[in-house]
């Protein structure tokens, strides 16, 4: 059983790497390249045409909606710096000063042309084309071989869809998630045992911190979005992107208020000096509130990131269940935070922020408002896209007609 299992291994791990996005775009990248080279070899008057296949590397991006939108911006610059070196080369030739006029001019003209990120490109392209003798048929090769490249790096993306990368986003928000539960619960054992002043402090920077998670998560989503953007493979794009989009903006709020929370209560730490931060008894029901928000915000993370609505359903159910107990041992810790504030009014303000900032996290995660915000998401979608394809969007409405009509002709026979 023992040899099976050691046989049965290489297989097993190189059918997941095959599901891997980095393995699928890293085979797909060198495919793209390699074809580029053999089809320029044939209509490349070069003897090495290594153009096509940069190009082609350089255009098959990570998705679909990248590699439309960057070939276009790289046979934009590639020509465009072509085109400069040809008028250089008949005006003044190869120079010291015509070549930094001609970089400048290059890196002027990429703006203007609009090549975002490829603007060195056009300086690139300038310059390989300057530098050689035969200005003409290198230019025309250069095209050509530019050409070449990015047909074939875009053919790949719309022959083979590239991969999709919601599964690398949900796991970056799950894992951000999971951070905030653990400086949740140290936060929350830490006021419960009374901590120092310096303790409280390293808290507050620990959650300072987490602004860069939440810029690394963002990447991870922005890249997400691009791969469900034109994808065949996608059928409910819009909707995936919104539920990840809105999920991450939920999660940054609730972070952003623990670092509120921690700021409350380093300050209230230094007022009350090196004694308890709160009463025995508030402190424990303080820690249990912290411990069950935390459950909550991976629960959360779990419900934005499930693919599947039966998963959904189980998961919202989940989180449900974790914020209506919240909610409860939030009402007990509002009533000793009370009565804290009538035996010490000195720290009134320092006592309600607190009990303000975890009301805040329990009403960003709460269902309905979820809920609200989702179609608030939705409709404002719909609105941009009527104001901006305004045609399409009659064409889609008249499409959509006759089949409003027939199944209310089928609703109203089948009622009869």
């Amino acid at each position: 059983m023992q040899a099976v299992r050691e046989m049965t291994e290489p297989a097993v791990r190189f059918v997941k790497r095959r599901r891997d996005p980095v393995a699928v775009q890293t085979l797909r990248s060198a495919a793209a390249a390699t074809v580029a080279y053999v089809i320029a070899v044939r209509l490349s008057p070069e003897a090495a045409p290594l153009t096509a296949p940069l190009t082609a590397l350089l255009v098959v991006q990570v998705t679909l909606y990248s590699t439309l939108t960057t070939g276009l911006r790289r046979v934009n610059s590639v020509v465009t710096g072509v085109v400069l070196a040809i008028l250089f080369s008949l005006l003044v030739g190869l120079t010291w000063w015509s070549l930094g006029l001609l970089i400048l001019s290059s890196l002027i003209v990429g703006h203007l042309v609009r090549v975002d990120e490829f603007v060195p490109e056009v300086a690139i392209s300038a310059m390989l084309v300057l530098g050689v003798t035969t200005h003409g048929d290198t230019a025309w090769a250069r095209i050509v071989e530019t050409l070449i490249g990015a047909v074939v790096g875009m053919g790949f993306n719309l022959l083979l869809a590239p991969p999709v990368w919601v599964e690398e986003a949900g796991e970056s928000i799950e894992e951000l998630a999971r951070r905030v539960r653990q400086l949740m619960l140290r936060i929350g054992e830490e006021a419960a045992e009374g901590p120092p002043s310096e303790r409280a402090a390293a808290r507050l920077h620990e959650a300072r911190r987490l602004d860069h998670d939440i810029y690394e998560v963002d990447a991870d989503l922005r890249q997400a979005e691009d791969s469900l953007r034109l994808n065949p493979r996608v059928r409910e794009g819009l909707l995936h992107r919104i539920v990840l989009r809105t999920g991450l903006d939920t999660l940054e709020i609730c972070t952003v208020v623990l670092r509120v929370l921690a700021r409350t209560l380093t300050d209230l730490s230094k007022e009350r000096g090196p004694g308890r931060l709160f009463a025995r008894e508030t402190g424990a029901v303080f820690e249990q509130l912290l411990s069950e928000i935390a459950d909550a915000v991976v629960s959360f993370a779990v419900l934005v990131t499930t693919s599947t609505s039966a998963n959904a359903e189980s998961a919202e159910e989940r989180l449900a269940s974790e914020l209506r107990q919240a909610a409860a041992t939030r009402d007990r810790l509002a009533e000793l935070l009370f009565e804290e504030a009538r035996r010490d009014a000195r720290q009134w303000q320092l006592l309600g922020a607190v009990l303000t900032e975890v009301n805040r996290i329990l009403d960003e995660m709460d269902t309905e408002h979820r809920t609200r915000r989702l179609f608030e998401e939705l409709d404002r979608h719909s609105r941009e896209q009527r104001e901006r394809l305004p045609r399409l969007t009659r064409l889609r409405d008249r499409l959509r007609l006759p089949q409003r009509l027939r199944r209310n002709r089928h609703g109203a026979s089948s009622r009869s």
